[in-house]
């Protein structure tokens, strides 16, 4: 059936709407960061860079590392970006733009983020890295989807029982991580983790300012929780939507983080920026 115009909308040159990409802009290899001025202090590694193009906070860098096309795309802020830029990185190289039809043989994209983070537990110090096993989605976007192929209905039971969760709001989902990628990327420098993903910054993450909050310990109990060993070690506000819409369009994702804040220790990076030149190498030399 072909998409509709108003469903999957193109500029007047043929590109995706928001990422002003075409097909041949981007590699199988993506890295997503939230800020477009992390874009270049990644591409400044790369060995060439062939194409560069932004509109509004999404800026495009592909090019080459170690003989390997990566493109790297700011994603800006928060799960409504996220959905945004996966869903037209999908179309660009699993639906002919010019038939509106997808395509009988689809690909798989490796899509690998690289952001900053803050950790909910005391042993998990700043400048660390985190990989995220699974996201936890506490802000509901990805029910506008059907993602029961791709969620873990006891360990989301355990959590909304554990934290006494409003029913007000809209079921946790927690989707893992891709496999494979995950044990390219482990070693003994990293922790391992639930990630947490928030749809905002300030209330949604527990930070109080002059709103009250609907449950002022749900910070609390979510880094006291634990499913079999396994413990939410993070909070941010992309991962959960990147893992679902990864896992439901057939792409493969890692969510690696940079701790640059302990909540639990009220702590904060004395050098940010360094922290996370070491993601960035540390992610480069295994993709």
């Amino acid at each position: 059936m072909q998409i509709k115009e108003s469903e999957l909308i193109l500029n007047p040159n043929g590109s995706v709407y928001h990422l002003n990409l075409k097909p041949e802009n981007i590699a199988e290899n993506v890295i997503f960061v939230g800020d477009q001025d992390r874009v270049e202090k990644i591409t400044k590694h790369f060995d060439t860079v062939d194409f560069q193009i932004q509109k509004r906070e999404f800026k495009t860098h592909s090019g080459t590392y170690k003989g390997k096309r990566i493109s790297v795309i700011s994603t800006g802020i928060g799960p409504d970006n996220i959905d945004i830029v996966l869903n037209e990185l999908d179309a660009l190289v699993n639906i002919d733009l010019k038939t509106r039809q997808p395509k009988v043989k689809l690909t798989s994209l490796n899509i690998i983020r690289i952001g900053t983070s803050g950790s909910l537990q005391h042993d998990i110090p700043v400048d660390s890295i985190v990989i995220s096993t699974h996201g936890l989605d506490l802000n509901a976007m990805l029910h506008a989807y059907q993602i029961n192929p791709v969620t873990n209905p006891d360990i989301e039971q355990a959590f909304i029982a554990h934290t006494n969760w409003n029913s007000d709001k809209g079921r946790p989902v927690i989707i893992n991580s891709d496999s494979s990628l995950e044990k390219r990327f482990e070693s003994s420098q990293v922790f391992k983790g639930i990630t947490a993903t928030a749809g905002g910054f300030y209330g949604p993450q527990g930070r109080v300012l002059r709103l009250p909050l609907q449950d002022s310990d749900l910070n609390h109990k979510i880094d006291s929780f634990n499913f079999n060993g396994l413990r939410i070690t993070n909070l941010e506000m992309e991962t959960s939507v990147i893992y679902g819409l990864s896992k439901l369009l057939g792409h493969k994702a890692l969510s690696l983080n940079t701790i640059i804040a302990n909540r639990a220790n009220g702590t904060f990076s004395k050098n940010p920026g360094l922290a996370v030149e070491n993601v960035i190498k540390y992610a480069l030399e295994r993709i």
